[in-house]
């Protein structure tokens, strides 16, 4: 038996971005009289906001019963300094801002105010400990809050369920030997201040988290350091992409030069673009397949075509005909470079496993030794517990054992050069391994039906592209999604996930 779908979407349609209507029609009844499907419903809408899904499941459902639907207008205080902390604050709508005074006005003097936007949440810690509040948090605009009073709180024991949490973190804590010779009463202190936070594969977790304000401890899964390379600033790269273009007509651009022999252009190949290959079998397997083809044997002149022997092989081939190149042209401090070649690419540098912690490998070097190149943090399906680098330096102050384990985490990430040279030999290989399964087999003639495939799960983002150097002197730019990077970081650069560069093929090295 089949039962009937109740649920209508049509009533929890809002405005663009707003909280829906009907949504708003269920917080305004009491917790005890919202029934379990309308709990659920509020809980699914919530599912937007990244601090309500860190929360475990159990204490959504609750977290859903219990709140109440609030909207303020431009600089209404939300909470103000020093006063007692007797609800907390989702974020569905809008922008706040967090000050040390107690109206909020210094938040619209200050060019760069401490902002919180959709999705954030604060107050929590002094809902559960009766606590002051240390700031104040005023509206920068016209905002929604979804709010939980501190006796709906405890009334509908929710504090149980956020003790279950604080207990998992005091065990992972525990077993953790930098906090090895800390007491019980110094480690529930660490974990009143730190905060559970999930993340989904693929999921980006900070943009830059040497500049987070945050230490971050990977309790469960994995997560990537990613590095945003200019490549056009690597001299590697730079020196790479002259040499590619060389090989359009056998000369570089502006320049005319006499033809290589086959010889010479093979030895050019093999040290430019591959590790020393030797191709000798593969001459062998071709000559057999072609003399089998036309019945002959290797003692008997071979006869030529273009379906069955590579081209170098034939006796009447010619060298492809000069031709003139034309492309846009930028400076760099490098020297000249194609307009279209200044691209960048996502390189990873690091991968953080259960246990390891982040957000502290560069706060105890001296400060010439600090590396400060914006590092990406990118999820592959992970837990972390996260807490506020003052906080915890307050914790550790005049420990010195503490101190001394500390510095022993540092982590010494490569240059960007390393990572430009080994961008590079990766994509050199995936080019010679195209082109030698291109050779070795047979392509099907027709095919027979198409495979619906699964996307592909991928770290970086689905819209770069492959940068094809062949075509660098076309007028007519390919129609590729443009995927721009962050200004803050480089300038605005087509993201690359691999270069197609100009080279003689395989077939016609085997002469």
């Amino acid at each position: 038996m089949q039962s009937r779908v109740t649920f209508d979407t049509m009533d929890f349609i809002a405005e663009e971005g707003h909280f829906p209507p009907k949504a708003i029609q269920i917080m305004q009844k009491k917790p005890s009289w919202r029934t379990e499907d309308e709990i659920q419903a509020v809980c699914n809408i919530l599912q937007v906001l990244d601090s309500y899904r860190n929360y475990a499941e159990p204490l959504q459902l609750l977290l859903a019963k219990v709140m109440r639907f609030e909207r303020f207008g431009r600089r209404r205080v939300i909470i103000k300094k020093g006063q007692k902390g007797n609800s907390f604050y989702f974020i569905y709508l809008g922008t706040v801002a967090i000050t040390k005074d107690e109206d909020g006005s210094s938040a619209f003097l200050d060019p760069h105010p401490k902002l919180l936007h959709k999705g954030s949440c604060f107050g929590e810690t002094d809902v559960l400990h009766a606590s002051m509040r240390r700031s104040t948090i005023v509206c920068m605009e016209e905002t929604e809050f979804l709010v939980v009073d501190r006796e709906d709180f405890f009334a509908n024991k929710l504090d149980q369920e956020v003790q279950k949490d604080a207990q998992y973190q005091f065990e992972f804590f525990r077993k953790m030997e930098l906090f090895a010779s800390w007491s019980d009463e110094k480690l529930w202190q660490l974990v009143a201040m730190a905060k559970i936070e999930r993340f989904s594969y693929g999921q980006l977790i900070s943009k830059d988290f040497g500049e987070s304000p945050f230490i971050m401890f990977i309790s469960k899964g994995s997560c990537e350091v990613l590095r945003l390379l200019d490549l056009g600033a690597s001299p590697s790269y730079h020196r790479w992409i002259w040499q590619h273009l060389e090989l359009i007509d056998d000369r570089p651009l502006k320049t005319r030069l006499s033809e290589y022999s086959p010889m010479e252009r093979f030895k050019e190949f093999q040290i430019k673009s591959y590790p020393l290959q030797d191709f000798s079998s593969l001459k062998l397997l071709h000559l057999k397949k072609a003399c089998g083809l036309q019945g002959t044997s290797f003692s008997r002149k071979i006869r030529t075509s273009g379906d069955t022997l590579p081209k170098m092989l034939g006796p009447k081939i010619q060298s492809r005909p000069a031709q003139s190149i034309k492309c846009a042209m930028i400076n760099t401090k490098l020297g000249e470079l194609p307009k279209e070649a200044a691209v960048g690419a996502y390189v990873k540098v690091h991968t953080v496993e259960q246990g390891e912690i982040l957000g502290l490998h560069q706060d105890f070097l001296p400060e010439g030794e600090c590396d400060t190149r914006p590092l990406i943090l990118m999820s592959l399906g992970n837990e972390l517990i996260r807490i506020r680098k003052e906080i915890f330096y307050e914790l550790i102050d005049n420990d010195d054992e503490m101190i001394k384990k500390l510095l022993k985490l540092d982590i010494a990430f490569p240059s960007d050069e390393d990572m430009c040279q080994k961008f590079l030999q990766q994509n050199s290989w995936n080019v010679f391994r195209k082109d030698l399964l291109q050779l070795l087999v047979e392509p099907c003639q027709s095919q027979l039906f198409t495979p619906n495939r699964p996307k592909k799960r991928e770290i970086y983002n689905p819209k770069s592209v492959v940068l094809d150097l062949c075509s660098i002197n076309k007028t007519t730019k390919p129609r590729y999604p443009i995927f721009m990077a962050p200004q803050k970081y480089l300038p605005p650069l087509r993201i690359v996930q691999a270069i197609k560069a100009p080279r003689y093929k395989i077939r016609e090295l085997l002469a």
